[in-house]
């Protein structure tokens, strides 16, 4: 396999959609929200890619990263609007790596072509949410300078 990994621009073509879609599972899998039906968190999740790939009216980047032999993972990058400074900066609605390149250093890549996009459109902050149960995600994104700022939380009844 060729580890020459780069970083392009999302196209709207068959290949680039099949594979984002092609993630949904694991990333409806690794959420941990056992409180919620499987079918439940894959229409949710499937519905918020949808939403993504169609997000016209903010300025917003999809990104894919790939090797020759095909793509590894792929990140979304949007404006989103600070919930405490009410200051305009960049959010990353979601981030996924397959699980074959899990450890390549693949995440780091797409952050780090996540930082430039928003650095490039003035923005001073790079704001993220991650499922509370997702240890590794949350592990990652403190490594990548991330800290938490505020913490949801939900009871079955």
């Amino acid at each position: 396999m060729n580890n020459k990994i780069t970083i392009r621009t999302y196209t709207n073509q068959e290949t680039d959609r099949a594979f984002i879609f092609g993630l949904s599972p694991r990333l409806s899998e690794v959420a941990g929200l056992h409180w919620h039906a499987d079918g439940v968190m894959q229409k949710m999740q499937d519905e918020y890619i949808a939403e993504m790939l169609n997000q016209t009216l903010t300025p917003n980047i999809t990104l894919i990263a790939e090797t020759k032999e095909g793509a590894l993972g792929f990140i979304h990058t949007c404006a989103h609007q600070d919930s405490i400074s009410g200051e305009i900066c960049a959010t990353v609605p979601l981030l996924a790596v397959s699980p074959k390149a899990q450890g390549m250093g693949v995440g780091q890549l797409l952050i780090q072509a996540a930082e430039t996009w928003a650095k490039k459109q003035g923005y001073r902050l790079l704001h993220l949410e991650v499922f509370a149960n997702n240890i590794k995600a949350r592990g990652f994104y403190q490594s990548q300078g991330f800290e938490e700022e505020t913490l949801h939380m939900i009871k079955p009844l």
